[in-house]
């Protein structure tokens, strides 16, 4: 950034003060050395102030500097990162999640990172944190969850932007989903894990639910998104009749067999486990794997790390799939749990197209 043209009389007043300055330094030498030489590393420059008035950039090695006229900063030339802290955003179809993200940058003027700004590692963050929000609050959660690198890449072209006038340049942007808070509403966004859940469970229960709740259930609206409390639901009555000789879960899963295809593992890719927990007490697992093959299922362990954990009592299973309990209830109290990648739990619906 250049000075603006000196005056003559400036001028004069310049040259002599620094004459006298070199002065002072020969006179008092070697023990003005000590202080008027520094040693500048290779990744470093140092910005020297003379009398105010700003000098190139100096560096690497040994640099001298006047007493009582000059002053310096150092930069920092090598690449470094900080976090953007995880905040709560909503999404476009009214999800609430907790999204952080890494930024690694780098400096390429040290002038311009000296004289435009005064903190450059807060105006960096905060200008980070303000494209985060902007970008997410357009975009629904499926999409925030399926398409994080192109976000990052977006988020590092906005950020850069504004940045390169600073002297700073944006190396890598890393978003980070840390939670899911709150299921999105009904929207046109598409489906969420809260509707492939319900409609799974109730294709799934088939010809079946009469055996499991004692009869149809009775026909009403679709079910929606709306929070209610699950707090005391309805328990259905075991007690009263004998209960079925085969788990209700291994059940579902045995029907599940002959719809599985090398069509299907192309398009999930994934591998899913079902922890069950009995009556007894006892936990039963239960794997569906559509990573290789024509895909396998069955009773017990995956052979490798499931990319979604599904998580209930075999209980609150029958109450789900005679509608006694709803998917957005149950996931929101804890009864249903879901851990792993969202994204890849929502792919379950290309199993319920393959039902069809």
């Amino acid at each position: 950034m250049p000075d603006a043209p000196q005056s003559w009389p400036s001028c004069l007043c310049h040259g002599l003060i620094s004459f006298l300055g070199f002065l002072l330094l020969l006179v008092t030498f070697p023990i003005s050395g000590w202080f008027a030489l520094k040693i500048v590393p290779t990744y470093e420059r140092m910005i020297v102030f003379r009398l105010g008035r700003i000098r190139t950039p100096q560096g690497p090695g040994m640099v001298l500097l006047l007493p009582f006229i000059d002053s310096f900063q150092r930069v920092d030339l090598r690449t470094r990162a900080f976090n953007v802290p995880p905040c709560k955003l909503a999404s476009k179809d009214g999800a609430v999640l907790s999204v952080g993200a890494d930024v690694q940058f780098h400096i390429w003027d040290p002038v311009l990172s000296v004289m435009t700004v005064k903190d450059l590692n807060t105006a960096t963050r905060m200008t980070a944190q303000n494209a985060m929000t902007k970008a997410l609050l357009k975009r629904p959660l499926r999409e925030i969850q399926m398409e994080k690198l192109k976000i990052s890449d977006q988020l590092l072209l906005e950020i850069n932007d504004v940045t390169r006038a600073w002297g700073l340049e944006v190396d890598r942007v890393e978003l980070a989903v840390e939670a899911v808070l709150q299921l999105p509403q009904d929207s046109p966004a598409g489906p969420n894990l809260d509707s492939t859940l319900q409609q799974l469970a109730l294709h799934f229960l088939g010809g079946s639910m009469n055996s499991v709740a004692g009869g149809a259930p009775s026909p009403g609206p679709a079910d929606t998104m709306e929070m209610v409390s699950e707090v005391e639901p309805p328990a259905p009555q075991v007690g009263a009749r004998s209960s079925p000789k085969q788990p209700l879960a291994e059940g579902l899963l045995t029907a599940l067999q002959p719809f599985l295809s090398e069509a299907l593992v192309s398009q999930v890719g994934a591998c899913y486990q079902f922890n069950v927990v009995l009556p007894s007490g006892t936990q039963s697992a239960y794997f569906l794997d559509l990573t290789t093959g024509r895909g396998r299922v069955g009773h017990g362990m995956p052979d490798g790390i499931p990319d979604v954990v599904v998580e209930m009592a075999e209980a609150d299973l029958r109450a789900l799939l005679c509608r006694e309990l709803r998917p957005l209830g149950a996931y929101m109290s804890g009864r249903l749990k879901v851990k792993g990648d969202l994204a890849m739990a929502m792919k379950l619906e290309a199993v319920l197209r393959a039902l069809k």
